[in-house]
């Protein structure tokens, strides 16, 4: 049996900056991650990352307290203010940071960090990389996490690739490791750790309209949850406004923040005829825009087959290659369409998860020796609406104190206790006679058929707009599913590289996490950023200014509820 002081479980940006930290105290710490690190879907954001650095000309007057406002104002209250000012206090700190470990961020004239408008603020607060950011973000750690690999005087760093974690290890409440499967040769072992960081991103691959990578099915949130942590506001779910007809491969906000408009098919900015995207047009929050996406479709003004356009030809040919190579290379590859001669076809797709493994402002879970950062976390600094920009900032912010906080437990930890190795042999025991099981079962359930019938589920019924009769209809087909799951066979019964044995598995943590996110949303009666009830189309404060917590049950999740930290910034009426 292996032992480390920190197992870090993901590979993206939260992840990496996590094992970065505790690298720094000179432990023992390893990287589990399903695939290799700069494939992670961290290299998938486009935009940029939100940080009061003022070197705009329209961004002089910027600071931590103004960006502070605009995430909690986004959220729609929601969020944690306290963890709020945390970041946006960091941001500045985080993105120094990264430049001087060499990220190729865009220049200004002047030469200082290029910044550019995003969704809910009112002007260039989102430092960038071309459209490639995340790509930047994510090869500047790797390099990091490179140099200490081969740097024996800063402890032991471990990369293990192409391992997925299936269960952690609990010893009285304090958990003590995990049981990982290796994908090259099926085998599963046991880990101890005295300290455990998940770090695994999203969720959205829950959902058949999705802009996430295909790795991002929720399973890591899963393992957690099965552990006793709660999820924490899983029905909220960002649907980003522009992603590619038909792929919903992302067309990032970045495009919009440089002047691209949105046009109906009457060739107007019809954000123009909605009040609350009426003075911040194609840059107000997320949540806003792509209901009235869906508004105007709805009411005859989008194309057939459900599609509005994006146009940015009146940007330019040389500022889009400057600026918008990435966006331009995919909208050519997969849309067959140059967005410097034509409008591009967009349509809104599930993005983020806003909720996830509950966690404090330390990157602590309600389980000892258990941490979280990044999408795969809930701390929560996004609420109702994630603001632009914020989902790369958090990683780098959170990864850095998760770490931080996991180090200083096992510095001050002392040695492990005498009965983890029973503990974690009694768990590997446990997860060995579950895989066996499904390698040796005749059940007549497919995977591929069960995850199909699950996506269109929840694309269909658990979108943008939402409804009692809809949700409960939605319930019922997931809990169907889950059912269903439990008579699953395999095609394929070898153990090497076995991919049908490895989306299986996840397939159970998707469904489940679909199962928090539905009983969240039907259990929610008020509209709150992404979450908009037709049947409660309003916010309501007094009833539901609260977090909600999803507790695992083998019948379906079990909510209670928790007070939002208000400590600054009182709740009001959006205005935008």
């Amino acid at each position: 049996m292996r032992n480390f002081n920190i197992i870090v479980v993901g590979g993206g940006l939260a992840g990496m900056r996590a094992l970065i930290e505790g690298n720094r105290r000179n432990l023992k710490v390893a990287l589990f991650s399903k695939v290799h690190p700069v494939r992670s879907h961290s290299i998938a954001a486009q935009g940029g990352i939100n940080a009061a650095l003022g070197n705009h000309p329209r961004g002089f007057n910027d600071s931590v307290e103004k960006h502070a406002y605009d995430t909690i104002k986004g959220s729609d209250y929601l969020a944690d203010q306290d963890a709020v000012i945390k970041m946006c206090t960091e941001a500045p700190g985080r993105i120094y940071e990264m430049e001087h470990w060499g990220c190729p961020f865009s220049r200004a004239e002047d030469g200082k960090i290029a910044q550019r408008p995003f969704g809910g603020a009112g002007f260039p607060r989102t430092c960038y990389a071309a459209d490639r950011t995340g790509h930047m973000l994510l090869h500047t750690l790797y390099g990091q996490v490179v140099k200490f690999e081969h740097w024996a005087e800063r402890g032991e760093t471990v990369v293990m690739d192409e391992w997925l974690v299936t269960a952690i290890a609990m010893d009285e409440g304090t958990c003590v490791g995990i049981v990982a499967l290796d994908l090259a040769s099926g085998r599963l072992e046991a880990f101890h750790s005295d300290a455990v960081v998940f770090a695994t991103g999203g969720a959205c691959r829950i959902y058949g309209n999705s802009t996430n990578a295909v790795i991002n099915t929720g399973m890591g949130m899963a393992v957690p949850y099965w552990a006793g942590v709660p999820l924490k506001d899983m029905e909220f779910i960002q649907f980003h406004p522009t992603t590619l007809y038909g792929t919903n491969i992302l067309v990032t906000e970045g495009a919009r923040g440089e002047g691209g408009f949105l046009l109906n098919n009457k060739g107007e900015r019809f954000l123009a005829n909605y009040p609350d995207s009426k003075k911040a047009m194609e840059v107000a929050p997320r949540d806003i825009v792509s209901r009235n996406i869906i508004r105007e479709i709805e009411k005859g003004g989008g194309f057939p087959g459900g599609y509005i356009l994006l146009d940015l030809r009146h940007i330019g040919a040389r500022k889009i290659m400057e600026r918008l190579p990435g966006i331009r290379e995919l909208c050519m590859n997969f849309a067959g369409v140059d967005p410097v001669e034509k409008p591009v076809p967009v349509q809104p797709g599930a993005h983020y998860t806003m909720g996830g493994i509950d966690t404090n402002p330390l990157g602590e879970c309600k389980i000892k020796g258990l941490y979280s950062a990044g999408e795969s976390a809930c701390v929560s600094v996004h609420g109702a609406n994630r603001l632009g920009g914020n989902s790369l900032l958090e990683t780098i912010v959170y990864g850095k104190i998760a770490g931080e906080s996991a180090g200083e437990y096992v510095v001050g930890k002392g040695s492990a206790g005498p009965s983890y190795e029973k503990v974690l042999n009694n768990t590997l025991k446990r997860e060995g006679e579950k895989l066996d099981r499904l390698l040796k079962s005749n059940g007549k359930e497919r995977m591929v058929i069960l995850k199909e019938e699950m996506n269109k589920t929840m694309a269909e019924k658990v979108g943008i707009f939402r409804d009692a009769e809809g949700l409960k209809d939605a319930l019922a087909r997931i809990t169907d599913l889950r059912d269903r799951y439990k008579k699953i066979g395999l095609t394929s019964h070898g153990r090497s590289m076995n991919q049908e044995m490895m989306w299986t598995i996840e397939l159970g943590g998707s469904l489940d996490v679909a199962d928090a996110i539905l009983r969240g949303a039907l259990a929610r009666k008020e509209s709150r950023g992404s979450h908009f009830r037709k049947d409660f189309p309003k916010r309501d404060d007094g009833k539901w200014l609260k977090h909600s917590l999803a507790y695992y049950s083998e019948k379906g999740a079990v909510l209670e509820y928790a007070p939002v930290t208000i400590s600054k910034f009182q709740p009001k009426e959006r205005e935008y």
